[in-house]
């Protein structure tokens, strides 16, 4: 099953804690391309963080629960929030899908 993973920014954490974590990040993303098939980050208007969107195949949202605690970021504080919604892609590449 697909699931998007939408991550709000703790505006009260200082950016140099992303700065300091996200090689550490980036490696959690590439060891874990088997689940993770998208990421990325969200900026406003202004090219200021925001967040975050994964987009990850598993069998149970426990699984991305615990995947997403897994991320160097989690224990930081960088993440005010997190929500897993249930995805069904219906298109992509310009074909509809079934």
């Amino acid at each position: 099953m697909l699931y998007v993973i939408l991550f709000e920014d703790n505006p009260a954490v200082s950016p140099d804690i992303r700065r300091e974590h996200m090689p550490d990040h980036l490696a959690f993303l590439e060891k874990n391309t088997k689940s993770i098939k998208a990421a990325g980050p969200l900026k406003n208007i202004s090219n200021e963080p925001q967040g975050g969107l994964w987009i990850v195949e598993a069998d149970t949202p426990d699984a991305v629960d615990l995947l997403v605690k897994e991320d160097p970021f989690w224990p930081t504080g960088l993440r005010l929030s997190v929500r897993i919604l249930s995805w069904h892609q219906v298109f992509a590449d310009g074909t509809r899908l079934n």
